[in-house]
């Protein structure tokens, strides 16, 4: 049997998902028992996290696949929502392909709306919405679920208005005049910050005050979607 090193498996992420980089020369039975044991480890940094995921490393069969997935399924609170192949524009694909799956799961108890809000635009939904399109300074959204905009947020966001502290707001370019998520309101500052980069992001409720951060793992950690 071939040696295992203890860094046959390592675990690496970015704003959409991770990525599993495995050994080549490693036998895959090795490699399973280390994976579990990182899962199991890191099991509490993954709770109820909705990812895409990647292999690097090593070609893998889809039963290969399969039995990676059970095993992280079997260990953490973590849903696999895509398995996305590689590719050298890596982060990219992360980033449409998980898109396109929280549409898909947003689908089972939200709405959708296509199109651009304007100035003076007010839409109101009673589940949660995925807006794909821009919302624009002067627009309003409210929702008594949660809010996934598909572009840019420059209007007001108002998430959980039935008073759920848990729901939250995500936008592929956040810059709201206004977000509001059940009693909770924070405003955009009086003068915009200067160059700063388009990046998706999520607005949560903590302990009575509402926070702006990247949209990663991490994040999702903690938040309830």
């Amino acid at each position: 049997m071939k040696s295992v090193k203890k860094n046959s498996v390592m675990i690496k992420g970015n704003k959409y998902g991770i990525i599993v980089v495995l050994n080549p020369d490693a036998d895959f039975e090795d490699l399973k028992e280390q994976i579990t044991e990182k899962f199991k480890e890191s099991s509490k940094f993954f709770e109820k996290a909705k990812m895409a995921i990647s292999f690097e490393g090593r070609k893998l069969s889809d039963e290969e696949q399969q039995e990676i997935l059970d095993i992280i399924s079997n260990n953490t609170d973590m849903q696999i929502v895509c398995i996305i192949d590689n590719d050298p524009q890596k982060e990219e694909l992360f980033r449409k392909t998980l898109e396109q799956k929280l549409m898909e799961l947003e689908s089972n108890t939200g709405q959708f709306y296509k199109g651009i809000l304007r100035s003076g635009t007010s839409l109101e939904f009673e589940n949660s919405v995925v807006i794909i399109g821009d919302v624009n300074n002067g627009a309003r959204v409210v929702s008594k679920g949660n809010i996934i905009v598909l572009g840019s947020l420059r209007g007001n966001a108002y998430a959980g208005a039935s008073g759920n502290t848990n729901s939250f707001v995500v936008a592929l370019d956040m810059r709201p005049t206004q977000i509001r998520i059940a009693d909770v309101i924070a405003r955009s500052p009086d003068k915009p910050i200067k160059d700063e980069v388009k990046e998706a992001k999520i607005a949560f409720l903590e302990d009575g005050h509402i926070y702006i951060e990247p949209l990663n793992k991490s994040i999702l950690n903690d938040i309830k979607l």
